[in-house]
């Protein structure tokens, strides 16, 4: 049986739900996986709980891919989840899925706000750039033998403005590096313009994590990016990239 790949989208910022079926659809027709996107409802932040339809499919995935901010999901349906990451299974994270969650004070999920960003990816939620700048970005030396950039052009641009992620623990290994244009002044915790990864690997339980803070629904206008994502997925799946 073919390799299943398990989505979970839903955040009210980038239109994921829209940017996500997609790479499903790619890695179906060019790949033969198996995929299932289990979207939020309701999208819209600001609701008490959150059900992502289809969960169940994390019963036997390879990989899950997020793209998720904010959510407050059931006991059952964060029992699903606690338990594919016990197993050790791959994860993709993109952009907002550093804080997925939000669950209130006292919670028994209360630590998953920063702990599943900083767990899985290495940085919880800090700050960025700010919305009306971009980002170039470059590969770096370092890393240009690595799969994941098969295909990546060495430069090029996105949409998204740039996330501060730094510092990343020694277990993350960057790939891509960006750097901020018409960066405001200043944000909060950002005295000025500074350049941070973008694209990078860790692991998890013995798990392959593959994690981009790109994810603009114009990021995915750029080929580099589109190669990227999909790299990464079959990466984090022991494949070869595209």
């Amino acid at each position: 049986m073919s390799q299943h790949v398990v989505f979970i989208v839903g955040e009210a910022e980038y239109q994921s739900q829209v940017t996500m079926p997609p790479v499903a659809a790619e890695l179906a027709d060019r790949f033969g996986l198996r995929t299932t996107i289990c979207t939020s409802s309701p999208i819209e932040d600001g609701h008490a709980l959150y059900e992502f339809e289809g969960l169940e499919a994390l019963e036997d995935a390879d990989a899950l891919v997020v793209y998720t901010r904010f959510r407050v999901l059931s006991d059952p349906q964060m029992g699903l989840l606690q338990a594919y990451l016990d197993s050790g299974g791959p994860v993709v994270g993109l952009r907002t899925s550093t804080h997925s969650f939000r669950f209130p004070e006292g919670s028994p999920w209360h630590s998953w706000n920063n702990g599943f960003g900083i767990r899985l990816f290495g940085t919880p939620w800090r700050t960025h750039h700010g919305g009306q700048s971009s980002t170039d970005v470059r590969v770096l030396p370092e890393a240009a033998g690595h799969p994941i950039l098969e295909g990546v052009a060495e430069r090029f641009h996105v949409r998204s403005w740039l996330y501060h992620v730094l510092p990343l623990p020694d277990t993350c290994e960057p790939l891509l590096w960006g750097i901020p244009v018409n960066a405001a002044p200043a944000q909060p915790m950002i005295e000025k313009p500074t350049e941070n990864p973008v694209a990078w690997t860790n692991t998890h339980n013995g798990g392959r994590v593959f994690y981009t803070s790109l994810g603009h629904p114009e990021d995915f206008q750029a080929e580099p990016f589109r190669r990227l994502l999909v790299n990464g997925i079959l990466w984090a799946l022991g494949r070869n990239g595209a």
